[in-house]
């Protein structure tokens, strides 16, 4: 019986710190000031990590937006777009900072080491930056592009199109 209360505990302990956050455009905001760690296993601050430099940033909230991430990263190579583009897996919850060592671990397996420096994940301030962009539909990647000064200058977040594609290549040249 108290394995059974001990584990209804967890489990809604766990489950309430999951957090909806209403979807919102933040075009003309500053990223927010954050920190995760790349795969290489270096601490990154972010915005002034991209800061000097316009950055193309994919940000998932779950794993299954990988798929779309995914998409956005063939279109941006397939039309030779040159622009840094970094993914933010960005996960909100106490149950996956718990096990952000094993999930970072299987990241590494599935990415190419030399790929490693371009992916950076998010645990302790997941919950900020879904609530700057929202989380509702959450296999669908948020697309940002930051300008120079860590400004929001592109936001999209209703899965890969090539029109939004073409508008994001349209912004960096602009």
């Amino acid at each position: 019986m108290n394995k059974i209360i001990m584990l209804l505990f967890i489990a809604t302990t766990f489950i309430g710190c999951a957090t909806t956050y209403t979807n919102r455009n933040p075009i003309e905001e500053e990223f927010p000031s954050v920190s995760g760690e790349s795969l290489e296993k270096k601490e990154v601050n972010m915005p002034e990590y991209f800061k000097g430099s316009k950055v193309i940033l994919l940000l998932g909230y779950k794993q299954d937006s990988q798929f779309d991430i995914d998409r956005w990263l063939i279109g941006l190579d397939m039309t030779e777009t040159k622009v840094k583009v970094y993914e933010l897996p960005t996960i909100q919850g106490m149950l996956p900072r718990m096990f952000s060592t094993f999930i970072d671990e299987g990241m590494r397996k599935g990415i190419p080491k030399e790929l490693w420096g371009g992916v950076i994940t998010v645990y302790s301030d997941g919950a900020e930056l879904q609530e700057f962009t929202g989380n509702e539909n959450p296999n669908n990647a948020r697309v940002l592009l930051l300008n120079e000064e860590g400004k929001v200058i592109y936001f999209y977040d209703r899965g890969f199109a090539v029109p939004a594609l073409n508008e994001l290549r349209d912004m960096i040249s602009g």
